[in-house]
Order: C-alpha cells, then sequence, then structure tokens
C-alpha cells in the first residue's frame, strides 16, 4: 500500500485529490496539509512513501520546502503544478531539486477528470518505486491516458538498411520521468564541436521553451527548440516541442528536422519511438542513440530498429536512473549496445563516435 501525503493550500484541490487516490487500489491518502510547516509533523507523524506539493503557499513556498526536504529526509515527491510560464519556471526548478516528476494544477485543465486521475494515480505508483537521494547542486564544470498506438501510427517501419550519401553524424536522445535533469547533465559536459543532437523529452507544451532555455543557459552548444523544416548542424541541439513529435530526415545531403502533429505513440506527443525510428531510417549507421531515465517503454522498439540500421546505442543503468522503465525496456529487448552510469554517457558516446 503506497501511504501518500497531499500538500496544496487548496482545500478543494486536497478534496479533489484524495477522492481520486481513495478509488485507486494499492494507494491511501495517510493525510493532508494546507502548508509545508503543518506538512513537517505530518511526515514525521505518518511516514509517507509519497508527498504531492503545491508550489505556491502560505508561510513556506513549495520549493524551499522540496529544498529542505531533499536534503534533510529525501522521499518521492510529485509537483501539482499551473501550466502557466511562472508554473513551468517553477516546475523545472523543482525537477532540479529532486521532485520526481509533475502533475497539472487540476483548475488548469481542459480535459476530463477521469483522464487526470489516470494520470495522477500513475506518476504517484511510479514515485513510490522511484530512485531518491539527496540533490547535489548542478556545476557546470561538473562532469494523458491514451490508446497505446506504436510508432506506426506517425512513420511507417522500413524493411533493410539504406545507403546514405553523407558521414555526418547525429546523436538522438530520449527521456521522460527524471530526464529534464539527466539530459541536462548530459549535455553541460558535451564540448562545443559535438554533433548534433535531437531530443524528444516528454513534456507539456508549456514547459517546452522554458526547458529549452534553461538547457541553453549551461551548455556548450546551442540549445533550442526545433523548428520544422530547419538544417540540422553540428554544434545545435534540437529540443521537440511539446505536443509534437520530432522526425529526421535528409534533404539531399542535409539533414532537416520535420514536426508531426500525429497521434501520440506509446501515449505521448513527442513520442522517442517516433523520433528513433526517423533517425534509423534517415541516418542509419551514422547515428548514435542514447536513452535516459522514465516511465514506460517509449523509445525500446525504436532503439532496436536504430541497432539494426547499424547504429550504436547506449541506455542510462538503473543504479543512476531515477525510473528505470524506458531504458530498462531496451536493454531487455536487447537494443543497447551498452548500459552506462549517467556520468559515463557522454565519455562513451566520445569513444564511439568513430
Amino acid at each position: 500500500m503506497i501511504k501518500v501525503l497531499i500538500i496544496d493550500d487548496s482545500a478543494l484541490v486536497r478534496q479533489m485529490l484524495t477522492s481520486i487516490f481513495e478509488k485507486a487500489s494499492g494507494i491511501k491518502v495517510v493525510g493532508t496539509a494546507q502548508d509545508p510547516i503543518v506538512a513537517r509533523t505530518k511526515i514525521k507523524q505518518l511516514n509517507p512513501d509519497v508527498l504531492t506539493l503545491d508550489v505556491e503557499m502560505p508561510r513556506m513556498d513549495g520549493l524551499t520546502f522540496l529544498a529542505n526536504l531533499m536534503r534533510l529526509r529525501p522521499m518521492p515527491v510529485v509537483m501539482v503544478s499551473s501550466l502557466t510560464q511562472k508554473g513551468a519556471d517553477v516546475t523545472l526548478d523543482a525537477l532540479e531539486l529532486g521532485a520526481v516528476d509533475f502533475v497539472s494544477k487540476p483548475a488548469a485543465l481542459g480535459r476530463d477528470l477521469e483522464k487526470y486521475a489516470d494520470e495522477i494515480i500513475d506518476k504517484v505508483r511510479v514515485a513510490a518505486g522511484a530512485i531518491v537521494c539527496a540533490v547535489k547542486p548542478r556545476r557546470s564544470a561538473d562532469v494523458a491516458v491514451l490508446e497505446n498506438q506504436s510508432a506506426d501510427a506517425v512513420l511507417s517501419k522500413k524493411v533493410g538498411r539504406s545507403h546514405f550519401r553523407t558521414t555526418e553524424k547525429i546523436i538522438a536522445l530520449g527521456a521522460s520521468t527524471g530526464g529534464t535533469e539527466a539530459t541536462a547533465r548530459v549535455l553541460e559536459v558535451v564540448p562545443s564541436g559535438f554533433p548534433a543532437i535531437v531530443i524528444s523529452q516528454h513534456l507539456p507544451a508549456a514547459f517546452s521553451e522554458s526547458y529549452a532555455q534553461r538547457l541553453d543557459r549551461n551548455c556548450h552548444m546551442k540549445v533550442k527548440l526545433a523548428e520544422d523544416g530547419e538544417q540540422i548542424i553540428p554544434g545545435h541541439v534540437y529540443l521537440a516541442p511539446g505536443e509534437q513529435h520530432l522526425l529526421v530526415e535528409r534533404d539531399g545531403a542535409r539533414y532537416v528536422c520535420r514536426l508531426n502533429d500525429g497521434p501520440p505513440v506509446n501515449r505521448h506527443r513527442p513520442s522517442v519511438d517516433v523520433m528513433f525510428r526517423s533517425v534509423a531510417q534517415n541516418v542509419g549507421s551514422n547515428a548514435l542513440a542514447v536513452l535516459l531515465t522514465g516511465m514506460g517503454a517509449d523509445g525500446a522498439e525504436g532503439m532496436k530498429e536504430m541497432l539494426d540500421a547499424g547504429a550504436f546505442t547506449v541506455v542510462q543503468d538503473e543504479a543512476t536512473s531515477v525510473v528505470w522503465g524506458m531504458p530498462g525496456a531496451a536493454y531487455k529487448l536487447g537494443a543497447a549496445k551498452e548500459m552506462k552510469a549517467l556520468n559515463q554517457v557522454v565519455p562513451t558516446l566520445i569513444k564511439n563516435l568513430g
């Protein structure tokens, strides 16, 4: 039984979340708190497995509370955030501080409560099994439930290898739960002259721009949101916008980004499987694939297609993953040539660039 403590200054939100969790098997709400001061006492009394945490609260804001919590008593936290520019920035700060994942504020939703309930229940269950530890500040010098469709819904699978007219390398990286920080730690140690990197990270559209800007401030390479039809060039990182699939296509001897509004794949848009498949078909053995921490199995099949096309593939190991779902699925499928701790991903890529 997963014991949950709900921390939110809104009585309506506390009641709504309590009602959602009471209907879920294997989850029990052991208490609620209207602010972090009350929450501190209840954590000691109730010993919950997972916290849901609001950001803006009286007496102490959620980020200050989270920073203290992860320093003194690290435990799984799912943030409850508003889908606004401010909400996106604060949520990314929370993920950097050690929160496992986040969900939208119920009041900000334009979708039905049943789908929202499924999402937050899934994320609390995953958070309960996540690897959580005290998070050290990063330094640049340091090395919705939908029909589960496959990548076929966006891009048809091809049989056999293609012949490529360029030897330019491209690195394709996928991540989900825990991946905002894992991806940041990878990119921070990538040198400026590295091959181009394309990224599909499961994020809402409202968070994409803030995340790209945050990465760009801390990286040697130029990080930006991908635009449809733009040329992919070395020294640049292209992040899939939220709610759009990112594909890599060839235009003569050039590679270009293509954005696709097709249906969610593996319940996600952008989908890592879709991006990996496009890279397998258009870049082949000139590509390298990286799959980092994340819930579910998105990217496993696509990574296997990249491996079959001659690409080098590496997944993050279980010990350094917040959730070893996506990399674990790829590893079990036989899609990974190597499995490495997070701090060994970039050295491994350098070694295999050829």
